[in-house]
């Protein structure tokens, strides 16, 4: 599915927001949105955008296009158990967290082979930024954030002496001022 006018005005206000840092190799999912996203950002840069399914949505089986009511109306036993976080389960023809966690995992080693000493600019979907927090702060470090993140928001991570650092979370774009 492509980015909406309001996605696509969400990316060029990210694009600017970060024309001011330079970065060395960019990655995208390789779905639509995201695609979309990283060529805007990237555009006019000399920065070539490499995909890679790894940094795809988490695959929600049966539950695919569905809001929280929409699933509980189907499977009324969710509801019953109080928790809306699909790291809790694993819906039918779906992908567990964990799952998408370990599938993260890969792609950041990816990412940083292509490019261990630079700045990577990552583009990609909610799900996995969750698994992303998870993989480099620990499960409960990226449990105590409480983080939905926002659409074309930045989060930012540095890292040394091969440690991992969480800088900047879910940070949007200012709105542009009016003329």
């Amino acid at each position: 599915m492509p980015l909406d006018d309001e996605g696509r005005a969400q990316a060029h206000a990210l694009a600017s927001f970060l024309s001011a840092l330079s970065f060395d190799f960019a990655v995208s999912s390789d779905l639509g949105r995201a695609r979309e996203t990283a060529q805007i950002i990237v555009h006019g840069r000399a920065l070539e955008l490499a995909h890679d399914a790894g940094w795809r949505e988490m695959r929600f089986g049966q539950w695919e296009g569905l809001t929280w009511a929409e699933i509980t109306t189907r499977w009324p036993h969710l509801e019953r158990e109080q928790q809306t976080q699909p790291k809790f389960y694993t819906p039918e023809g779906g992908e567990s967290f964990d799952d998408l966690c370990l599938r993260v995992a890969d792609a950041v080693a990816r990412a940083t082979a292509q490019m261990p000493e630079g700045r990577i600019l990552v583009v990609t979907h909610a799900g996995p930024l969750h698994g992303l927090l998870r993989v480099l702060e620990g499960a409960t470090n990226a449990e105590a954030l409480h983080v939905r993140f926002d659409p074309a928001s930045v989060t930012r991570f540095s890292q040394l002496d091969g440690r991992w650092r969480l800088d900047v979370l879910n940070q949007t774009a200012p709105e542009p001022s009016p003329p």
